[in-house]
């Protein structure tokens, strides 16, 4: 949890041009990023569940059609809004009305870090979560040492074989869970236990049987296994 300026204050960006207050109802907006406009979900948890937790949430690779509103980024979001957290979505630049082209992580990652610097600038107490799905995972956790996230939650890392490089991310000692299907067609499950074998220090692992990458006919188990394994890092209410 770090100290911030308040709601809608002076963006980094373009500028100086001042960034839209965060929203106090549930609200899709633009905000203005490193390359030009980013769009942005954002999601609360309903009144009497509402802990001082943000989550953002990164979504796959945008140039195999991968938006904020992918059924597991959208289930991702659901589960930790379920558990109290307020939930952020965001297309990462060239999609959706986000300007700007794709820019193969580089640019990914100053995305994130301009929606990170607008939800602690108006939610300074709030602790902060990361989560990802298949390149949203790369690209929020070689960013997480350096945005200091609270928590890590990865599903489905393209550790192989995809073009990311995962072997030099800094990976901060917070609590991080990874989710993977045994029966993925586009991230090789073994590539991804034998990674994780590689890693001083290990994630929560939850191994989802006869399960594909997008979790067809999986997503209440993914909603369950997110919430059970993350309950016990909450911040209280």
């Amino acid at each position: 949890m770090r100290t911030g300026p308040d709601s809608g204050g002076v963006d980094l960006y373009n500028g100086g041009m001042v960034q839209p207050a965060f929203p106090v109802a549930s609200e899709t907006l633009l905000l203005s990023g490193p390359a030009g406009a980013l769009e942005v979900a954002v999601d609360f948890p309903e009144p009497a569940d509402a802990r001082p937790l943000v989550a953002v949430v990164c979504h796959p690779l945008p140039t195999e059609g991968g938006t904020m509103h992918n059924k597991v980024v959208t289930m991702v979001a659901r589960a930790l809004r379920e558990l109290g957290a307020t939930t952020v979505r965001f297309n990462f630049r060239g999609t959706g009305l986000s300007a700007g082209a794709f820019d193969h992580g580089k640019g990914e990652r100053e995305d994130l870090r301009a929606v990170v610097d607008w939800v602690r600038g108006a939610r300074p107490d709030d602790a902060l979560w990361l989560a990802g799905f298949s390149f949203g995972s790369f690209v929020s956790l070689s960013s997480a040492a350096a945005l200091q996230a609270d928590a890590l939650i990865s599903i489905a890392p393209p550790v192989a074989g995809r073009g990311w490089d995962f072997s030099g991310i800094e990976i901060p000692e917070v609590p991080w869970l990874v989710i993977q299907g045994d029966a993925d067609e586009i991230v090789d499950a073994r590539a991804v236990y034998d990674w994780i074998d590689t890693l001083p220090r290990k994630p929560q692992l939850v191994r989802m049987v006869d399960t594909s990458h997008f979790f067809h006919r999986k997503l209440i188990d993914l909603r369950g296994a997110i919430q059970h394994e993350v309950k016990a890092w909450l911040p209280p209410a």
